[in-house]
């Protein structure tokens, strides 16, 4: 595996940070809700552009490291840029992006030598801020406090669990024959200028053995 050894060394050079509590969703019967009405409510209410500043702490075994990233994004266009900093104010890289390619603007060189660092990086964000809602296509499983979406992306299946009060999206899980490859789950989700924010995300990639959690800072609009 060459991608994960960079991202790394990145946040070895990251001040220490204790982990980031969320609030766990508070689960109510979902068995008389229509599911597209859910994901018609998700998707009107989600922004299509959005800037955030965000505290993020990256944890790969017993190594656990912070910094301060902003992003700046376009769900229908999926375009992206991203600019990550450490707790002193040194810029550690800046990047961009749509749904095909990630180009590197700014990288520290000790990152780029090793592995494809801005192809790590923008994977991690289509699969934390980009298709967030199935498909018109996904099959449906109704549960008695979850509302469960599934369909087929690249080589496995991709899963979207929808809960809670506002029947908004709690996982967005990822498998390959099977097997979990990264689980995404989304927290205390907060309200700006009519559109929802998830205030808590924790993105697990048992692929690859490292958690990235981050906390919501700022909505910039």
């Amino acid at each position: 595996m060459k991608q994960l050894p960079t991202i790394l060394i990145l946040f070895i050079c990251l001040s220490g940070c204790t982990s980031i509590p969320f609030q766990k969703t508070s689960y109510v019967p979902m068995d008389f809700v229509d599911p597209w009405t859910i994901v018609r409510q998700f998707r009107n209410n989600s922004p299509e552009n959005f800037q955030l500043v965000n505290t993020i702490v990256f944890q790969y075994s017993w190594n656990k490291f912070s910094g301060i990233g902003y992003i700046k994004g376009n769900i229908r266009e999926k375009t992206f840029t991203v600019v990550c900093i450490n707790p002193i104010g040194i810029k550690l890289f800046e990047l961009s992006g749509n749904k095909y390619k990630v180009d590197s603007h700014f990288v520290l060189e000790q990152f780029s030598k090793k592995g494809d660092f801005a192809k790590a990086v923008g994977d991690d964000i289509r699969q934390i801020y980009f298709d967030t809602v199935p498909s018109s296509g996904a099959k449906i499983k109704k549960k008695k406090f979850q509302i469960v979406f599934t369909e087929p992306l690249e080589t496995g299946i991709v899963e979207y669990i929808f809960a809670g009060p506002g029947g908004y999206l709690v996982e967005k899980n990822y498998y390959e024959e099977g097997i979990l490859n990264w689980k995404v789950s989304y927290y205390e989700y907060q309200q700006k200028n009519e559109k929802i924010y998830p205030a808590g995300i924790i993105l697990k990639n048992y692929k690859y053995g490292y958690t990235l959690t981050i906390k919501l800072k700022e909505i910039q609009v």
